[in-house]
């Protein structure tokens, strides 16, 4: 199986715009991160998690700096051509009149569809396949806001799959989890890097869970970035700051 380099950092500045002047969160980034991989983020309350995964993949826009996907500028891709690339789940709720669970797995096919949205049958076998993989197959006829939280999440990372992108991103995702559904999405997670080659990086806060299924964990802290492997992240002084050194 072959580990490419999917994305690339080269010297990125993140932040934001505020009355007009830059406020930068993280300079000068280098990072490359590979099919197969399975990354954790993590980081205090605020430090920018959100603000650095909606930067990589052009939900934000770079301060500074070029990030590369599969070998081609960011910036170079059309929203479609993008669409197939990465995929990202992000905490805001979607709202929608009379959208249901299928509806909004269905989505993530939208990309391979044609201008009128239409579903053929491999379509529709790629829905279903999501559906059954994060074990929503009781729910599929649910509308959005009869949904618990941890039912809506499972649907957005149910979407993100069958968008059938080899990047993920995703943030926060078990934040409304139970325990035992905790450690069913990381490793849900897990096994699609293992057995589709998938780069995936998600934040959180569980650091439990990433020390037990990701292979690399990415440390934010002040104006500073730092990819580590998983296997030195106790010993790591950062991630002894940020875990309160209570793991």
């Amino acid at each position: 199986m072959e580990h490419n380099n999917c994305i690339n950092i080269k010297e990125v500045s993140i932040g934001f715009k505020k009355n007009k002047e830059n406020l930068h969160l993280f300079n000068s980034i280098n990072l490359n991160f590979f099919n197969g991989d399975f990354v954790g983020v993590v980081g205090l309350n605020g430090i920018g998690k959100s603000t650095f995964l909606k930067s990589i993949c052009g939900l934000l826009p770079l301060l500074s700096g070029e990030v590369f996907i599969n070998q081609k500028l960011l910036i170079k891709y059309d929203n479609n051509e993008l669409a197939k690339k990465i995929s990202i789940v992000l905490t805001e709720k979607i709202n929608g009149f009379n959208l249901s669970v299928y509806d909004l797995v269905a989505s993530g096919q939208m990309p391979y569809t044609n201008s009128f949205n239409n579903l053929k049958p491999e379509n529709k076998l790629i829905i279903n396949e999501a559906i059954k993989t994060c074990g929503l197959y009781a729910h599929q006829h649910k509308l959005l806001h009869e949904l618990s939280d941890g039912l809506f999440q499972k649907t957005l990372i149910a979407k993100s799959i069958a968008q059938q992108t080899n990047i993920m991103l995703l943030d926060e995702p078990s934040a409304f989890l139970d325990f035992a559904s905790k450690h069913d999405l990381f490793s849900l997670l897990k096994n699609q890097t293992l057995h589709h080659n998938k780069c995936i990086l998600v934040s959180s806060h569980d650091l439990d869970l990433i020390l037990k299924y990701c292979n690399k964990i990415l440390l934010l802290t002040d104006n500073k970035v730092e990819l580590i492997p998983t296997s030195t992240a106790i010993s790591n002084p950062i991630f002894k700051q940020i875990s309160g050194d209570f793991l």
